[in-house]
């Protein structure tokens, strides 16, 4: 017979992506554990947590693997502007995952300083190298954050390829180089021939143009408008001296979508022979997620801004879409989202740390763990 009177345990999944400038993806699902297990409700019971940290194939996409078994390897590389970094790559025997944000990203460069015509990703390619050193049998591309638009000209320099300029001097690989090139050896190696390379990203714009990686990305890079211009024109030439080079697909290339990821980055992955997959799906599949959320009653996931940008197809909606019918909770440094939007996500509650505080929490960690604490023994008192 049915004890009414046992103590209930709610099966919680926490899967959140991180709260960019503040916390990580594991940081974030820690804090709201533990605000969990703290929680009392109305009668005896507890609430049981397993945790999830995700990515979308921007950063945070190592540590999110790391986090969800993958082993971590680290490994020196050139940052954005040539200073040694320690970047890690996770690994677990057959699939490795690489990221721009740890190797050449925005938040290495040195004191913070954009340099949007001096960054490379060369440091990028070196990690590729490392990676490659581990016979996996695949490699996924993770690609935001990059500090460079210098469309993977540094990346593809690091893998064996080489550029130089008219009077035969070998160029290093960076945004203000490319209308330099004026030679190009193709050499492509051997073990990337046999590795699965895969760009996990949603981003979706071509290399060039006025959606390409120059206009839309590279004023949060610091790009002028003359900037923008000198880089766009330096992209075009780049495929022109590709075409030249013997790669006959490299202008249609170009005008794939997602050519314009991580600075053009997202192009020297497709000239290499990478596939594109939606970033969010193809994490949520490497992390399985599906089977992790079968084994739960109620899933909490979330960012740091819930708004139209997540209903168009990030992380949360991702994981909203996997859920089934299943309570979803959504935690977010701030909403933009009205309520009567939250049915579109299928979520039953939202928090935000806005709600909770009138500081402003987005560069202040100790803040956003302590309010992600309160929200989750919030949210357990309301389940308990």
């Amino acid at each position: 017979m049915h004890n009414a009177t046992a103590p209930k345990t709610i099966r919680t999944l926490i899967a959140p992506d991180k709260f960019k400038g503040s916390l990580t993806a594991g940081e974030v699902a820690d804090a709201l554990a533990a605000g969990l297990r703290s929680a009392t409700g109305s009668g005896t019971g507890s609430v049981h947590c397993e945790l999830l940290p995700l990515a979308d194939g921007g950063d945070g996409s190592v540590d999110a693997a790391v986090a969800s078994g993958f082993n971590q390897r680290s490994y020196t590389v050139a940052g954005p502007t040539g200073q040694h970094v320690q970047a890690s790559i996770a690994f677990d025997g057959a699939t490795a995952v690489v990221e721009v944000a740890n190797t050449c990203g925005l938040a290495l460069l040195p004191g913070g300083r954009l340099e949007p015509l001096n960054a490379s990703s060369r440091g990028f390619g070196e990690a590729i190298l490392f990676a490659l050193s581990l016979n996996p049998a695949r490699i996924v591309l993770a690609l935001g954050g990059s500090a460079s638009t210098d469309g993977g000209l540094g990346m593809l320099t690091a893998l064996g390829f080489s550029f130089r300029d008219a009077d035969g001097r070998l160029l290093y690989g960076s945004g203000g180089e490319l209308d330099e090139i004026h030679t190009v050896h193709r050499s492509i190696l051997p073990e990337l021939a046999g590795t699965e390379l895969i760009v996990a990203s949603d981003v979706h714009n071509p290399l060039l143009g006025p959606q390409g990686a120059a206009a839309v990305f590279g004023p949060q890079k610091g790009a002028r408008q003359g900037d923008i211009e000198a880089l766009d024109q330096g992209l075009e030439h780049f495929v022109a001296k590709l075409t030249e080079a013997g790669f006959a697909n490299a202008a249609a290339l170009a005008g794939h979508a997602g050519a314009g990821s991580a600075g053009g980055i997202g192009y020297a992955c497709l000239l290499l022979g990478a596939h594109q997959v939606s970033g969010a799906d193809y994490f949520l599949d490497l992390l399985d997620f599906n089977t992790r959320k079968d084994n739960c009653d109620v899933v909490i996931t979330g960012e740091g801004s819930i708004d139209e940008q997540t209903l168009a197809g990030k992380l949360p909606a991702a994981v909203a879409r996997r859920s089934g019918q299943r309570p979803i909770i959504a935690v977010a440094g701030r909403s933009l989202l009205p309520r009567d939007r939250w049915s579109d996500l299928h979520l039953s509650q939202v928090y935000t740390l806005a709600d909770y505080t009138d500081q402003d929490s987005a560069k202040d960690p100790e803040l956003s763990a302590a309010l992600l604490r309160r929200i989750g023994r919030d949210i357990g008192s309301r389940l308990l």
